[in-house]
């Protein structure tokens, strides 16, 4: 049986002060207007403001958002520092991300179908801001966004898009397909949530506070009755999962409430069986990509899967097995990559893929094998075309490779695990779990 080696990286530094984060195309400016009318300039709070705007055009968005707002309000530069009480707006043909408090430019993509400035933005704001992060999604029908939504919900942040006011709500709507949203609201009603999260409110830095080892001990008795409860609702044992990555999510729960302590998070959980449902989602959010990994996944289609054609009969079968498979971009990525090496010998070699999660929901969207064009956008034009088909706004996986792959609920850590494997990958399941149940 082969393994990959999976990389894992240290927690970041969180800035000190929250980050918003406001992805929009057309019908955007106009919303994010709307929105900054009720906001005043001593929120505690940056905004970065991310439009899909075209490259050929000189941008005075900056000089037009002055006018409606005493924030002071700058056009992005290449390391820029991000201070409170500011709005900073991405340049023309530029991608934007944030490192280190940073703001970190280069070059808009020349294939415009990688050209996703918002989901960039989005994802390295995540990743350095985790808990201090909030996404919001305005007006606009480009498939931007829903990606980085979703890391930001996984990280502890929270996620807003605009509801029917939106002029264009393409976007909007598919972020709450996908279940990366928390907040469906109009911008005026954006604008005193973002209050209720600010700086200057006591309630978001308390519960921000709670994520800290001497606030919220790992042994805290009422962190694990809450882990207990979604037991014995779901039957799903949490206590061997990451602890911090638990804690950030139950924070990002009761930030959500306005709830400032565990003991009344606690009685909130008795007393409303339905928010352990959503508590026990949140836990299950899991930002996965096609290719995640692009140094492992040439490993294997060079080296592992090339050694490993070669011991195998001619009728004996090869079984791969992804445990906690999210939505299927993995086990699809392997079926790809061992199509591609087999070649002429695919029609008569048996192969078989099972791929597993906790989350029902993410199984029966990995069944259909439908995804939007954010999600594939990565994938290189000849692989795109060899193995998706384009259905209306959205690609899917191919028959050929669809029926490869067996999709079931299991639960990695009490159920049998799947035998006779040839490879196992696990770059969703390892990076979740404490470090002796991996040497377990």
């Amino acid at each position: 049986m082969q393994g990959i080696p999976i990389k894992t990286g240290d927690e970041k530094k969180v800035s000190g002060f929250p980050v918003v984060a406001i992805g929009a195309s057309a019908g955007g400016l106009e919303s994010f207007t709307e929105l900054l009318k009720y906001l005043p300039e001593n929120t505690g709070m940056a905004y970065v403001f991310i439009q899909h705007t075209s490259p050929e055009h000189e941008s005075k968005l900056s000089e037009v958002l002055s006018r409606v707002t005493k924030m002071t309000v700058l056009e992005a530069r290449e390391k820029l520092k991000v201070k409170p009480d500011h709005i900073y707006v991405i340049p023309p043909n530029r991608e934007m991300k944030i490192e280190d408090g940073l703001l970190m430019l280069s070059m808009r993509p020349t294939r415009s179908q990688n050209h996703s400035p918002i989901n960039h933005f989005f994802l390295s704001l995540a990743e350095n801001y985790k808990e201090k992060a909030i996404g919001v999604l305005l007006s606009g029908n480009a498939p931007d966004g829903t990606l980085g939504l979703k890391a930001i919900k996984a990280e502890g942040g929270i996620s807003f898009v605009q509801d029917a006011t939106a002029q264009f709500q393409g976007m909007a709507r598919n972020a709450i397909a996908e279940e990366a949203v928390d907040l469906v609201l109009s911008p005026k009603r954006m604008a005193e949530e973002l209050l209720k999260f600010s700086s200057q409110t006591n309630g978001y830095q308390s519960a921000l506070l709670k994520l800290s080892e001497d606030t919220i001990d790992d042994r805290d008795e009422k962190l694990h009755n809450i882990l207990k409860q979604i037991h014995r609702l779901t039957g799903v044992d949490f206590s061997h999962y990451k602890i911090n990555t638990i804690k950030r999510r139950i924070v990002r729960r009761m930030i959500l409430h306005k709830i400032e302590s565990l003991s009344e998070y606690l009685q909130f959980l008795k007393n409303h069986a339905n928010e352990i449902q959503q508590l026990y989602q949140d836990l299950l959010i899991n930002v996965t990509s096609f290719f995640r990994d692009a140094e492992a996944a040439e490993y294997l289609r060079k080296t592992i899967l090339p050694k490993l054609l070669k011991q195998k009969a001619m009728d004996e079968p090869i079984r791969l097995w992804i445990p906690a498979c999210s939505t299927g971009q993995e086990a699809y990525s392997l079926a790809m990559l061992l199509m591609e090496v087999l070649g002429e010998k695919a029609d008569t070699t048996s192969v078989q893929i099972f791929a597993t999660d906790l989350s029902e929901a993410a199984v029966n969207k990995a069944r259909l094998g439908i995804y939007s064009k954010d999600e594939v956008e990565e994938i290189p034009v000849k692989r795109l075309s060899r193995f998706f088909v384009k259905v209306d706004s959205h690609y899917r996986i191919v028959k050929s490779i669809r029926d490869l792959c067996i999709f079931a609920t299991h639960n990695v850590l009490k159920d049998p695990p799947f035998s006779r494997l040839d490879v196992i990958s696990c770059s969703n399941l390892l990076i979740y779990l404490e470090q002796q149940l991996k040497k377990d």
